[in-house]
């Protein structure tokens, strides 16, 4: 039975944290389906739940079952500013840090306390945001906060966190449906705003853990149908550790520079987002500021930019990588675990669209005789088709990169070929039997790791082994690497990996995707 003055706890927080996770996976899929505003990029889903992910991870370690409900709180912010990604987990981070500096500050955390929380997330978010926009999550966040503020104005005494809580879940949800009517975008494709289903899951849960019914969620009608009016190229990220006087010149360069700006932080360290044109000057705004790391560079999709009359087919090994290049108008080939794609998956493939031009990447040296031999039936089709050879995923998207579908055709496979020849590939994955190898004979279960094809290092480390790879493939020169982790590996691992590179060689780039290949935790690409 819930006591009704009750405040919350540090164990009540970590609860909340955990089941905010849990909610915004099972949520990821039908919340990425949603992602129409800034750009229809399918991602917004996945961006919060492993923003909480991050934050959750980040309050389990700091042992939240023995603090209280502000050090939680706090812990829980931290670990979302760290872990953020994309717009929308920039936002999410923010509200919970509002949250935790009213919780941290509150000698009681009673329902006072808890509206409070809740207008400072809505005021932190709307800070975040060069150019706030209403309809979003922005809207859904400073709803629940008016919700919560007026419930307890009609409380006698301390109040019922509770009480205060559902108002805020409900102001929440009822903010939700209205987005459309706020947002043309939303209303054209018949979803409300995706950022906003999120943050109504996490306020749901929070509820839940209080003691309350999360209630059910009809899943709104979904249009796939994302019109965009074009817009910057790349999304680029990175943290920054900086002063609070040369962050206000960082975000004035960014907002020059681009949009949908959002520069967030304290302390020393800042969680920089950008939509933008050039990348480059982003990044050189930060260094500028500060000292920047963790830095993620990825192309936004448009369908005014996408080709017409090309298509790309690309084998993919992971539905992260396949999810990726989908957005931007590839067509996959899904491979298999210990399985190569076959001749009439590719066909099947490149007759998914009716373009007359079609260029084949394999992803594999196994693959390409596969590929030649799709590549006889579409020219007897009638269509022009043509092979870039690459021997990895990494290559493949290294060529996706450069893909240009106004360019001449022989032009265009010419920059694709040179793109993926210049990309060096590696590899880690454990040994299922005992051989003899050219690095030296192992047994099962050792860690192996590749480059271009040959095992070059042994180990019973992945993290040891990856680094040996990376510092092999590095001591030639490389200005950027790209690590796509599998569904075997974890993303602190992944992260001490990518800072490991930029402080054992500054000045090289290092981009992650979380591709979900099996049998290979880390595939690794250096250009």
């Amino acid at each position: 039975m819930r006591d009704e003055g009750a405040g919350l706890t540090g164990l009540s927080i970590l609860e909340w944290a955990r089941a905010s996770r849990g909610a915004l996976i099972k949520a990821r899929v039908e919340i990425d389906a949603l992602n129409v505003f800034p750009v229809p990029d399918g991602d917004t889903g996945t961006n919060l739940y492993l923003t909480m992910d991050a934050a959750c991870s980040e309050l389990e370690s700091s042992g939240a079952a023995g603090i209280d409900a502000g050090a939680a709180a706090t812990a829980l912010a931290r670990g979302a500013l760290l872990g953020a990604r994309g717009n929308s987990g920039v936002i999410l981070s923010q509200i919970l840090r509002g949250i935790g500096t009213v919780l941290s500050a509150a000698p009681v955390v009673d329902a006072h306390a808890v509206s409070n929380a809740f207008r400072a997330g809505a005021d932190e978010a709307y800070r975040a945001v060069s150019r706030p926009v209403e309809g979003t999550i922005l809207t859904v966040a400073r709803a629940a906060a008016d919700a919560a503020e007026s419930m307890v104005n009609s409380m006698p005494g301390s109040g019922d966190v509770f009480a205060v809580v559902g108002a805020a879940s409900e102001g929440a949800r009822d903010a939700l449906a209205r987005t459309p009517a706020m947002l043309e975008v939303l209303r054209l494709a018949g979803v409300v705003d995706a950022g906003g289903r999120g943050l109504v899951e996490v306020y749901d849960a929070l509820r839940m853990v209080l003691g309350g019914e999360a209630g059910d969620h009809p899943s709104p009608v979904v249009s796939l149908d994302r019109t965009h009016s074009g817009g910057p190229t790349f999304e680029v990220m990175y943290l920054v550790h900086s002063s609070a006087d040369r962050i206000d010149v960082l975000r004035t360069d960014l907002n020059a520079r681009g949009d949908s700006v959002v520069v967030v932080g304290g302390d020393g360290l800042w969680n920089v987002h950008v939509h933008s044109d050039d990348a480059g000057g982003c990044v050189e705004d930060g260094i500028k500021a500060g000292t920047p790391h963790r830095i993620r560079i990825t192309t936004l999709p448009d369908p005014n930019r996408a080709h017409t009359g090309r298509s790309l087919v690309m084998v993919t090994h992971g539905a992260g990588i396949a999810n990726l290049v989908a957005d931007v108008g590839v067509h996959c080939v899904a491979a298999q675990p210990l399985t190569r794609p076959s001749v009439s998956e590719m066909l099947a493939a490149a007759d998914s669209s009716k373009d007359s031009e079609v260029v084949l990447l394999p992803s594999d040296g196994d693959t390409q005789s596969v590929a030649e031999l799709a590549a006889v039936h579409l020219r007897e089709a009638g269509r022009r088709v043509a092979i870039v050879p690459t021997r990895s995923v990494v290559q493949s998207l290294a060529a996706v990169a450069v893909h240009d579908a106004s360019r001449n055709f022989d032009d265009d496979v010419v920059t694709m070929t040179r793109a993926a020849g210049a990309t060096r590939y590696g590899a880690i994955t454990h040994a299922v039997r005992a051989a003899l190898t050219t690095a030296g004979e192992c047994v099962v279960g050792d860690v192996l790791g590749l480059i271009d094809g040959d095992i070059v290092e042994l180990g019973v480390s992945e993290s040891d082994v990856s680094r040996a790879v990376l510092a092999r493939m590095l001591a030639v020169g490389g200005e950027l690497v790209t690590i796509v982790s599998g569904s075997q590996s974890h993303e602190r691992d992944v992260d001490a990996l990518m800072n490991w590179v930029q402080a054992s060689f500054p000045g090289t780039d290092v981009v992650h995707h979380v591709g979900g290949q099996p049998l290979w935790p880390l595939i690794i690409g250096v250009e």
